[in-house]
């Protein structure tokens, strides 16, 4: 076997560990603008959320300190983009000089790794224990690099399967069962109207005085109801469009969960707030941004795009038009929108297998609940 040169030893210690990183630990790689001779991967769940590999020299603690200031930097961006109030990163270092002092800052973790000696005397095995058991052997140089590719691609396979899973098309048929349920109710609560029968707009609707009297099922009744046909074709639509995604993408319970979940809290802030009679499919919509909102910042990845440019203007949009339009029920659309967010950090994605959020999840959306309630009901 011929001896590897420092560098070429520099290149063979990165690429086991983009192959161990991507392969084994599901990170993927992040595309990060100016970056030469370093890796970046992201893994929304992992203990450390964000991995820089770093294999440029750095001889000097100034030149350290300028590393970890553009590590910070690039995270701070991140968890911008994200709404993550912080960001554990792993910060490793693969040409460190001898007189450099290692150092970590907050939430940034730095480990240097010496080449020379290889991985399996590096520090970071106590990270990764299995780091060992899965490296490459170093036979030649072009049996080492087919290795790594082989493997490599059958993992961006098996992301590319998954991804076709989740963004797939699939039947919508709850999503098209709300719809002719709120069809229904229009026809019939306007003929009954008509007719002087019942009217069923004052039987169902939203209103304080009549929920604090007790009649809670109006939180949820109000929002298959619509005052008119353009009413309920503008929110049909909507529906149609945003819950045949939603539905696509968390399954058919979870999405009747967020649904009703979103009128609850829509209704709630709606009656805090207001003391006017309201109606409407729009705040459990609104629910379904905020869960299309909470999905887009975990699949940044796949949705970044769609995130900036789609997902949060259509959200402001329709706040803003709330806000100038007179008739219509911001508040409501403002308490769908966050308990959608929050009810779908509890139920959790997937492929976010982190109990903690979802706990936080919870306990933000029973905080927010019971705070609605007792403004409504208590408070005077």
């Amino acid at each position: 076997m011929v001896e590897l040169t420092q560098n070429e030893k520099k290149d063979f210690v990165l690429m086991q560990l983009l192959h161990y990183f991507i392969t084994v630990e599901n990170y993927s790689p992040m595309v990060v603008k100016g970056a030469k001779n370093e890796v970046w991967l992201e893994k929304m769940d992992a203990p450390y959320r964000i991995i820089r590999i770093n294999a440029n020299h750095i001889h000097n603690d100034e030149q350290l300190n300028t590393d970890l200031f553009v590590v910070k930097n690039i995270v701070r961006q991140v968890r911008k983009k994200t709404l993550s109030f912080s960001i554990n990163t792993l910060n490793i270092l693969l040409d460190i000089g001898g007189n450099v002092n290692m150092k970590s800052s907050n939430k940034i973790e730095c480990i240097s790794i010496d080449s020379e000696k290889g991985l399996e005397h590096s520090n970071i095995n106590k990270l990764y224990p299995s780091l060992k058991n899965n490296l490459i052997p170093e036979d030649d140089k072009l049996e080492f690099i087919m290795n790594i590719t082989n493997n490599i691609n059958k993992k961006n396979e098996q992301e590319s399967i998954k991804y076709n899973k989740l963004f797939g098309n699939k039947e919508s048929s709850i999503t098209n069962i709300i719809i002719l349920i709120n069809i229904a109710l229009c026809i019939l609560a306007n003929y009954l109207l008509v007719e002087g029968n019942m009217d069923l707009f004052t039987l169902l609707a939203n209103n304080r005085t009549l929920v604090q009297k007790g009649e809670i099922y109006r939180l949820v009744t109000s929002a298959f109801l619509h005052q008119n046909l353009f009413h309920l074709m503008f929110n049909m639509y909507a529906l149609h469009v945003i819950g045949s995604q939603v539905e696509s993408f968390v399954g058919k319970w979870k999405y009747l969960t967020i649904y009703f979940v979103s009128a609850i809290t829509a209704s709630l802030l709606s009656c805090t707030i207001n003391t006017t009679w309201s109606l409407g499919a729009s705040g459990a919509i609104f629910g379904l941004m905020g869960m299309l909102l909470y999905f887009g910042l975990f699949y940044r990845l796949y949705l970044d795009k769609a995130l900036k440019t789609q997902i949060i203007p259509l959200i402001l949009m329709n706040l803003g038009l709330g806000f100038v339009i007179q008739g219509i029920d911001n508040a409501a659309h403002i308490g769908g929108l966050i308990g959608g967010f929050l009810i779908t950090m509890a139920l959790g994605l997937n492929e976010n297998k982190k109990t903690s959020d979802r706990i936080n999840g919870v306990v933000c959306l029973v905080i927010l609940v019971c705070f609605l309630s007792y403004l409504l009901f208590f408070h005077n």
